[in-house]
């Protein structure tokens, strides 16, 4: 058992950081943490506010920590710019399934038709049901995974999964994955509601260095 499954064993606080002097392979590091606060969008622009989104990093990691919505009925959403780029509108193709179980003991798992994209350019949708509760204790968690945003070869594949509180009262596990088209570097990402604020949540992006 190697890198960073191996140095966690045991372990009650949480993921290793990096070690110090900038090695750190196999292990995360924290990047940039962003607290909402009614806030239209949110940003990570590489070289801006000590964000590094570049070939420092293979891999990164986006979470997402109680998103909550100004708005009822809104998807959580992102997209990013090419090195250069403007207008967060990169070509996406991606695809999507989810899992669902109510309060009253009910569930099922389905692909959502209408969340996937073909080759567009709008903010890819990170959950499959629109209408996130804007209760006080009603929020969205979860993860974006980005590989290799400073390649110029492949395109940017990702991966996305999160868990909110609908508003018919069940919990919906959501899977989303896919692909920049481009092969051009990507290192700026935006991410907001579908309508509304971000009233409150924070976001960590963190990078992981290949292990050994």
């Amino acid at each position: 058992m190697t890198g960073i499954i191996a140095q966690n064993v045991g372990r009650t606080s949480g993921l290793i950081k990096a070690a110090s002097g900038g090695s750190g392979e196999g292990a995360w590091t924290k990047i940039k943490e962003i607290t909402a606060s009614a806030d239209s969008e949110i940003s990570f622009v590489d070289g801006t506010d000590d964000v590094v989104l570049d070939s420092t990093y293979p891999i990164y990691v986006f979470k997402f920590i109680s998103m909550h919505p100004e708005t009822s009925a809104v998807f959580w959403t992102f997209q990013a710019n090419a090195a250069g780029g403007s207008g967060y509108n990169e070509t996406i193709t991606s695809a999507t399934f989810r899992a669902v179980h109510t309060e009253a003991g009910s569930g099922q798992m389905d692909y959502i038709a209408g969340i996937d994209q073909g080759d567009g350019t709008a903010f890819q949708y990170i959950q499959s049901d629109g209408d996130i509760k804007t209760d006080n204790d009603s929020s969205l968690s979860g993860t974006l995974t980005i590989f290799s945003p400073s390649n110029t070869t492949f395109v940017k594949h990702f991966i996305s999964r999160t868990n909110h509180m609908v508003n018919n009262s069940q919990s919906s596990d959501n899977y989303i994955a896919g692909y920049f088209n481009t092969t051009s570097a990507i290192d700026e990402f935006q991410f907001k509601f579908s309508s509304g604020n971000v009233d409150a949540g924070k976001i960590k992006l963190y990078g992981l260095k290949d292990s050994a």
